[in-house]
This record gives structure tokens, C-alpha cells and sequence, in this order.
């Protein structure tokens, strides 16, 4: 085990910790006291340890969503096991929600197939729905190309699936792409914000 903690970098105790909660296959006995690790199961805790640190999924999440991508289900299941699992999920407002019937245009106008229970509908209404509590109503303006940009990222996450060389890479993907592609696209936006302000400030002054 001090062999697979080095070759991972994932401390033996952590190990031990995500094998108890049957997040690491069993290694092979070699002897009563001795267990044989192989490539697997260092690939393993790297994908635990990124879903966990990374994606910040709680080690409950982190089964749920391994066994789906190892289940014999649609790959858009294992996606939506994937999509509820990533934290900040919200309820579903009431259909006097403002942002509801906004997000439901949008699904609409796009010609989108989204289920009513898909994560992403409740957490655009709640945000929309704030907007206009804080009196930001403006900020509505970008709803249409914030879609337009989201349908384009969803063809590209749909299109690094379609690369993988089976199933259960393919799952795989399906599972990583969703919970640590939030986060990329959060870091990406952060950066390009901080380039635009630049540009908006540069512009004003010359």
C-alpha cells in the first residue's frame, strides 16, 4: 500500500479511508498480510481524489457517480447521476417563479429536450428569480447568448465522449467532464473577465 501511495500521492490513510467506503476496487491478495495494486488502482485514486478536491463532490457523491459510469445505463443517465451530484443543486421554484417561465422560454425558443427534475432548470430560474429580487433586472440581457454559448459547450463535452474507445471510457468521461468541467468553465470565465476588464479600461482611456 506504501508503494501505491507513492505512485498516486494519496496518503495511505486516505487510502484506506476511500476503501472502506468501497470507492477502490479490492487489489488482489498475495498473501494474508500482502495486496497486489495495479494501474487501475492508481487511476482510480487520482479519479477519487480530483472528483473529491477538485469537483468537490462529498465522498457519498463520489460512489454515486462512479457506479453509474460502471453501470450498463445510457451514458445521459450516468450524466444526470453526475449533474445532481455536483453541489449547489437547488429545488425546483414554484411556477410563479419568474425565472422559471424565463428559463422555460428559453428551453422552449432553443427547441431543447430537458427534463422538468434536470438540475440546471432550477439553478437558472433560482439566479434569474435573484436578478430581480436585487433589482438586476438587467442582467437578463444575457440570457440569450449565455444559452447560445452553453449549447456550444455542451456539442464540444458531447463530442470528447464520441473520442473515447468504449463504454466504460466513455462513462468515464461522461462523469469527469460534468463535475470538473464546472469548475474549468468557472476558471476560464474568471480569466476572460479579467482580460475584458483590462480591454474596457484600456479602451476608455486612450
Amino acid at each position: 500500500m506504501s508503494e501505491l501511495s507513492d505512485r498516486s500521492g494519496v496518503s495511505v490513510a486516505s487510502i484506506k479511508f476511500y476503501q472502506r467506503e468501497e470507492l477502490l476496487p479490492e487489489p488482489e491478495r498475495t498473501s494474508p498480510n500482502q495486496s497486489r495494486y495495479e494501474d487501475g488502482h492508481v487511476e482510480r485514486l487520482r479519479l477519487v481524489r480530483a472528483l473529491i478536491d477538485v469537483g468537490g463532490l462529498s465522498v457519498a457523491a463520489v460512489r454515486q457517480v462512479l457506479a453509474a459510469a460502471e453501470a450498463d445505463i445510457p451514458l445521459d443517465w450516468a450524466m444526470g447521476v453526475a449533474q445532481h451530484a455536483i453541489p449547489g443543486s437547488v429545488e425546483l421554484p414554484d411556477e410563479s417563479s419568474a425565472g422559471l417561465r424565463e428559463i422555460n422560454g428559453v428551453v422552449a425558443e432553443l427547441g431543447w429536450n430537458v427534463s422538468t427534475d434536470n438540475p440546471g432548470r432550477a439553478m437558472a430560474a433560482r439566479v434569474i428569480d435573484s436578478y430581480l429580487q436585487l433589482d438586476h433586472e438587467e442582467l437578463l440581457s444575457v440570457l440569450p447568448e449565455y444559452s447560445r454559448a452553453a449549447a456550444i459547450v455542451a456539442s464540444v463535452d458531447l463530442a470528447s465522449v464520441a473520442l473515447q474507445p468504449d463504454r466504460a471510457r466513455m462513462a468515464e468521461t461522461v462523469v469527469v467532464g460534468t463535475v470538473l468541467g464546472d469548475s474549468l468553465l468557472a476558471g476560464l470565465r474568471r480569466m476572460a473577465q479579467e482580460d475584458a476588464s483590462h480591454r474596457m479600461v484600456s479602451g476608455a482611456q486612450s
